[in-house]
C-alpha cells in the first residue's frame, strides 16, 4: 500500500505559502524519518497526509484514490502534546476505545496498567497519556502512522518502551510509519530511510 503527496501546497489563510509541491511517498513496511527545523511545515505535512487539513493544490492518496473517511481511518497521527488529544471529560477506558478496542495484549506491550483504564486523564503523567494515545491509534484498520515528535516530551525509558512496542507492531502488521522530529539521533536510530523536509520544499 501507498500513501502519497502530489505536488501538494498549504497556506494558512492569506498567509505566504507555507509550502508549495511537495511530492511524497511512503509505503507499509517502510520506517521513513522526516526532519527539519520547528516552523518549516513538518508538523503541518503531518496533519494534511492523516486528513486534520486539506491540502490547497495538489492531493493525497492512498493506492491511487482519495483517502476513505468513512470508516476508521487508516492513516492515524499522534501528537507530541497527549493532553491536548484526549477529552478531560472522559475516562482512559472509553478514550482508547473511541475508535477500536484494543486488545489486552497491546496495552501490556505499551505499558498501560489495567488500573490506569479507570482513571482520567489529569490523573496521569504526560508518559503515560501518550501511551494510550499510541494504543488508540494502532487500530486493526491503520496502514500509516504518523509520529510527531510522539516522544519528545518523555524521559528516555518511556521513549524507548513506546518505540520498542510501535516498532513491533509495524512490523508484525506490515504498517508504514513516519517519524516527524527534529531529533536527528532518534531518526538515525528508528528510521530506513530519512528525508529532510526541506529537500521536499
Amino acid at each position: 500500500m501507498l500513501l502519497e503527496a502530489n505536488h501538494v501546497s498549504f497556506r494558512y489563510g492569506t498567509e505566504p505559502w507555507l509550502f508549495r509541491h511537495v511530492d511524497f511517498k511512503i509505503k507499509t513496511g517502510e520506517i521513513v524519518g522526516l526532519v527539519g527545523p520547528s516552523g518549516s511545515g513538518k508538523t503541518t505535512f503531518g496533519r494534511l497526509l492523516a486528513g486534520y487539513e486539506t491540502p490547497h493544490e495538489g492531493s493525497i492518496t492512498l493506492d491511487g484514490s482519495p483517502v476513505p473517511s468513512n470508516r476508521y481511518h487508516p492513516i492515524q497521527l499522534v501528537f507530541q502534546h497527549p493532553e491536548k488529544a484526549v477529552n478531560p471529560r472522559w475516562k482512559m477506558r472509553k478514550i482508547v476505545n473511541e475508535g477500536w478496542e484494543p486488545d489486552e495484549a497491546l496495552l501490556e506491550k505499551l505499558g498501560i496498567m489495567q488500573e490506569w483504564l479507570e482513571r482520567w486523564p489529569n490523573e496521569l503523567s504526560g508518559g503515560e497519556l501518550q501511551r494510550f494515545c499510541v494504543a488508540r491509534a494502532l487500530g486493526t484498520n491503520t496502514r500509516f502512522l504518523i509520529a510527531d515528535e510522539m516522544t519528545t516530551m518523555l524521559d528516555a525509558i518511556t521513549q524507548a518502551q513506546i518505540w520498542h512496542a510501535v516498532l513491533e507492531i509495524a512490523e508484525k502488521r506490515n504498517m508504514g510509519v513516519l517519524v516527524i522530529s527534529h531529533d536527528h539521533h532518534l531518526i538515525h536510530r528508528l528510521c530506513t530511510r530519512i528525508i529532510e523536509f526541506k529537500d521536499l520544499v
